[in-house]
């Protein structure tokens, strides 16, 4: 059994007419009376009035859950409105739309519940064939926050940024390559959601907000050491974090193995045809959303490998494309000599210190309709080249989540 808002009944309807195995109600309240297992699906922003609202007609004894990728305010919600002989078991599928949820984390919160009550959760979400992961709701939101709100806050940075500067980047020859395909993949597929995923994960999540302010104060600060030509210092900040979080140059911390293969993201460029081929070749950069991400996990004292099995695709290509350019021979030491010498970025990176500012304290102060606006004007400048484009960032997840299960 099923339901959404009210005014949807009569489509969803027709939409799953003839199957037998959905069963379409009018509202909440008839879901609610008659399931012996609920689960709210509703953005992290509206779950306590949709809870205040259904709650109490919560059947004796049934078990409820959230699929909310912030935890802080589902729990507090079910706690306030529930009736005590509720069970309340959560959970969070750790992966967007689009992918094969085989072998992708799952987070299951036994938050108050029997024994009993969970494991009929654990057999009925078994179906999933997912990873799963047991943690208490401060735990998931501390690693979400640490993982996904400043991750999701560097991509929404980019676009910012290209949005700004009126341009489509895989359309010039200034961003070639493996890294700049998961940066321009990864910003499209972002933008191509729905505004309220990102903004109630960041928003309404306590431990996002450190993270996001900070990591808009590396960008500032790196920026700033940049512009002004400070290259030793940029040189010894940066090294220094590299050490903290990737480790020293005899112990690293990273594996044997790189998390990504370069060769794998090279297939995925969404330039046109005539710009593509040896005569475009990859132009250095200073990457600094990657420099700044490492900065800001080193000044929250934070080691990405430690949330590994909690990891989204989207930060496992992140932190991916994060090592692989301080593990590379030569390559953080080039971006460095860019980032004071060559000004080619210079105009991007300034957007994008402004939008990765903007961000912070559209979150700051928990302005949900300003980052509505923020996002949807972006969102509005790139949805024209949505089609085709997400289809690629897609294909090149499958392809690093294939390629991750053949090593």
């Amino acid at each position: 059994m099923a339901c959404d808002r009210e005014e949807k009944y009569d489509e969803l309807v027709k939409e799953f007419e003839g199957n037998n195995n959905i069963h379409i109600l009018r509202n909440g309240h008839l879901v609610s009376r008659a399931s012996d297992y609920i689960i709210y699906s509703v953005e992290a922003a509206v779950i306590d009035r949709v809870v205040a609202q259904y709650g109490p007609s919560t059947k004796l004894g049934a078990i409820v859950g959230g699929q909310t990728s912030c935890k802080d305010p589902e729990i507090k919600a079910f706690e306030k409105y529930l009736p005590a002989d509720v069970d309340i078991v959560s959970c969070h599928s750790l992966h967007g739309p689009n992918v094969d949820a085989k072998g992708q984390p799952l987070v299951l919160i036994k938050h108050r519940a029997s024994d009993e009550s969970f494991a009929k959760v654990e057999h009925v979400l078994s179906c999933l064939n997912s990873k799963v992961v047991y943690l208490s709701a401060e735990e998931h939101d501390r690693i979400t926050a640490d993982t996904q709100a400043v991750t999701h806050a560097a991509f929404l940075s980019m676009g910012k940024a290209w949005h700004a500067t009126k341009q489509f980047p895989w359309e010039g020859t200034r961003y070639v390559g493996g890294i700049e395909n998961v940066k321009i993949n990864l910003m499209l597929r972002i933008y191509a959601q729905k505004w309220h995923v990102y903004a109630g994960l960041a928003i309404l999540n306590p431990e996002a907000h450190k993270q996001i302010a900070q990591f808009a104060k590396s960008t500032t600060e790196l920026f700033y050491l940049m512009l002004e030509g400070r290259a030793d210092e940029l040189r010894a900040r940066v090294y220094a974090a590299k050490e903290k979080v990737f480790g020293a140059e005899g112990s690293p911390k990273w594996e044997s193995k790189p998390l990504l293969r370069d060769d794998v993201l090279d297939q995925f460029s969404l330039r046109p045809p005539e710009n593509a081929g040896p005569s475009a070749p990859s132009l250095p950069n200073n990457h600094l959303s990657l420099l700044a991400m490492v900065d800001c996990w080193s000044a929250l004292g934070i080691v990405p490998y430690d949330h590994m099995i909690c990891s989204t695709p989207l930060f496992r290509l992140w932190l991916g494309v994060t090592e692989h350019l301080f593990r590379t021979p030569g390559l953080l030491d080039e971006c460095l000599k860019v980032g004071i010498e060559d000004r080619t970025f210079r105009r991007d990176d300034l957007q994008f210190t402004i939008a990765a500012a903007g961000w912070a304290e559209c979150v700051g102060l928990r302005q949900f309709e300003t980052w509505r606006e923020r996002f949807a004007v972006t969102q509005a400048f790139f949805e024209p080249r949505f089609k085709g484009a997400v289809e690629v960032g897609n294909a090149m997840i499958k392809a690093v989540l294939a390629s991750d299960e053949k090593d």
